[in-house]
């Protein structure tokens, strides 16, 4: 029996934590095994990996950036993902490719296929079963960030108009594929949005 993938993604601030941790606790509930995961930051390599992409202070060039967080993800579906997905368990996962089209590609302006391309190579091609997108304005993000923040981020650090591009880059793969991806507002109120979240994970489980 092969396990269930899904991931969050959203802009800084979104809530992503939030509808993991209850997803998580429904589906515990219900008796189904969840393996938890980010990126960066999933694995132990990834962990040293993460403190470089977010909390370097200095410059990294955009390729070399797309890169070291590609690098991340290839260790985390080869050692974590994978093998979790085979027993059958659900992988809760915060963060996947599309984060890097969104954050490097449009972002950072590279071109996005291009930053898709790697991130399929460096995965063999896994693509999450069901990936929930979270929306929210660059604005809205700052101001719950600032309430929270107490480390320096790289990417959370960016100005406005650079969140404001990876909301389109978001919103845009979420046109390409309506059959993946669940968009869902992230002012809505926190139970609303589980609620919606659970709707669609019983269809896939079914």
């Amino acid at each position: 029996m092969t396990g269930l993938f899904i991931t969050f993604e959203g802009g800084d601030g979104s809530g992503k934590s939030t509808q993991s941790r209850l997803l998580t606790d429904w589906l515990t509930a219900a008796g189904h095994t969840v393996v938890h995961s980010r990126e960066p930051g999933g694995t132990e390599l990834g962990t040293e990996l993460r403190e470089i992409v977010l909390h370097r202070r200095g410059f990294i060039a955009p390729r070399a950036e797309a890169l070291l967080y590609a690098a991340d993800r290839a260790h985390n579906i080869a050692t974590k993902v994978r093998p979790a997905m085979e027993r059958g368990d659900i992988v809760i996962q915060d963060r996947y490719l599309d984060s890097s089209v969104a954050y490097q590609g449009a972002g950072r302006v590279l071109d996005a296929a291009e930053v898709r391309e790697i991130s399929l190579w460096a995965t063999e091609g896994l693509l999450p079963d069901l990936t929930v997108l979270l929306d929210l304005s660059a604005e809205h993000g700052r101001e719950r960030i600032a309430a929270t923040r107490d480390t320096y981020d790289r990417l959370e650090s960016e100005k406005n108009d650079f969140h404001e591009r990876v909301r389109d880059g978001y919103l845009a793969l979420a046109v390409a594929e309506p059959d993946r991806f669940l968009v869902l507002p992230a002012t809505e109120p926190i139970e609303v949005i589980a609620a919606a979240i659970q709707t669609r994970v019983v269809s896939l489980l079914a």
